[in-house]
């Protein structure tokens, strides 16, 4: 990456940011999610279909990299509480949706949007990536 795509990437998490804190308490909804959810192989498609934006976090305990992505996540949940949801899936406790969608690596955020599976990101990231990667389904 060049300096000059470091820096549009921080100019656009700048800006994310100041649009997030311009919103008034008057946009913000009632009891809208702000942190991740579990999601189980149970709970996968109810999960799935009932909100409009959720990003499945694919998970494990003993995973690093899951560790270090894990805080980012929540923190978006927090940020965009009620446009995108956080699921956090333990690939090791729910084998069966982790096969459905081959994850072989993790951590592997799978993108739902409106029930359809529509993109997935492989890997720990910098917050400012991982939300760019998120959000344009907003």
């Amino acid at each position: 990456m060049t300096e000059e795509d470091n820096e549009l990437l921080r100019i656009r998490h700048k800006k994310m940011q100041e649009l997030l804190k311009g919103k008034s308490k008057a946009e913000s909804q009632e009891g809208a999610v702000n942190k991740s959810i579990p999601v189980t192989d149970a709970t996968f498609e109810e999960s799935i279909q009932k909100y409009p934006l959720i990003v499945i976090d694919c998970w494990a305990p003993w995973c690093g990299p899951c560790r270090m992505v894990s805080p980012v996540l929540e923190e978006i949940a927090r940020d965009y509480a009620g446009r995108i949801i956080i699921g956090k899936l333990n690939v090791d406790e729910n084998q069966e949706t982790a096969m459905k969608y081959r994850i072989m690596s993790i951590p592997a955020m799978l993108i739902f949007k409106n029930g359809k599976f529509i993109d997935q990101v492989i890997g720990a990231m910098p917050r400012q990536m991982l939300e760019l990667k998120i959000t344009k389904y907003l």
